[in-house]
């Protein structure tokens, strides 16, 4: 997948990670956490201190096979976006998705979509039909987001994971 903006300096190819992958990774979960400290389950400051083996070990898991994936929008310099994909032991045919992140320069271009049809159509390979995201209560921008790509709210509200002021309300759509 290749989105195209019409701007030739906006082309990004969507492709799932590859080991090679690990640096480009780290710096962009750097900027993810920097830009949106409160979205994803870690410090930036714990990222930072991950060695780069570490980051290379997960690149590599996500690289292949059918429980976890990430997808990175590559416009052939540093990634502009990340969105990943994982098992659920609750529902055999579900697909979280987790850590999207689109690069603030991008947004608005199209990428957010291209980047869950990724996860999507990985989801549909591995036999899951089903997608399911979480979104901070009163982010109304990504819940926005989410809706136009089909996304419903399920009325489902659950603690955020590691603030405990916060609530996430769950998302569904067919992949």
């Amino acid at each position: 997948m290749t989105t195209d903006t019409g701007s030739p300096a906006l082309r990004a190819q969507i492709r799932r990670v590859r080991p090679a992958d690990a640096a480009r990774m780290r710096a962009l979960r750097l900027e993810m956490l920097a830009d949106a400290p409160l979205a994803f389950l870690e410090t930036i400051a714990d990222a930072a201190a991950r060695s780069h083996a570490e980051y290379a070990a997960r690149v590599a898991y996500t690289s292949r096979g059918a429980d976890n994936a990430q997808f990175v929008a590559d416009p052939g310099g540093r990634f502009v976006g990340h969105a990943g994909g994982t098992v659920t032991p609750r529902e055999a045919g579900l697909t979280v998705i987790y850590a999207v992140y689109v690069t603030p320069a991008w947004r608005g271009s199209g990428l957010l979509g291209e980047l869950i049809d990724g996860v999507a159509a990985w989801s549909r390979a591995c036999g899951r039909p089903e997608l399911l995201l979480e979104v901070v209560v009163g982010n109304d921008r990504a819940y926005r987001a989410y809706q136009r790509l089909g996304f419903e709210d399920t009325g489902v509200r659950v603690p955020h994971p590691t603030i405990p002021a916060l609530t996430e309300l769950q998302m569904r759509r067919q992949a």
